[in-house]
């Protein structure tokens, strides 16, 4: 694969959760990625057990009120940007960046604090990507990432 050169903020596509050219800030700092989510919930249905959650805030452009629900989660212990450690749910989807889709895992998290709803940490960089901090939306100009 090859490695494109990517911005310190990037617009992305999550086609599984009908997000397109979304922005997402690349931190180099953090391990997983992460995404806003303010609500949240284990379910079992039909004996399986599920997680219920809806994604970004009210406020933000792409919000769209749509229940999302996954029997592919787990829970994983993450330090936050505080330095104190807490539970976050971990979910997989779909990305697509530079005419490419990937499978990759985000974990849901309150960033209403934080001016970006998307964290891009180096899990899903690794192999993939070359930060440059001078630039910003670089993928914006590859095709398959519009819709």
């Amino acid at each position: 694969m090859k490695k494109h050169v990517i911005g310190r903020r990037e617009k992305i596509s999550l086609p599984e959760w009908d997000l397109f050219m979304i922005s997402a800030k690349v931190d180099t700092g953090a391990y997983t990625n992460a995404i806003h989510c303010e609500w949240m919930e284990e379910k079992v249905i039909d004996g399986e057990e599920v997680l219920e959650f809806k994604l970004l805030s009210p406020k933000h452009r792409l919000f769209k009120d749509t229940t999302f629900r996954t029997n592919r989660y787990s829970l994983k212990k993450v330090k936050n940007s505080f330095g104190g450690a807490e539970l976050r749910y971990k979910i997989t989807t779909k990305v697509v960046m530079f005419d490419e889709e990937f499978e990759t895992e985000f974990t849901l998290s309150d960033r209403s604090k934080m001016r970006n709803a998307i964290l891009l940490g180096r899990k899903m960089l690794k192999g993939r990507f070359i930060v440059d901090v001078d630039e910003a939306n670089l993928s914006k100009k590859s095709k398959a990432s519009q819709k």
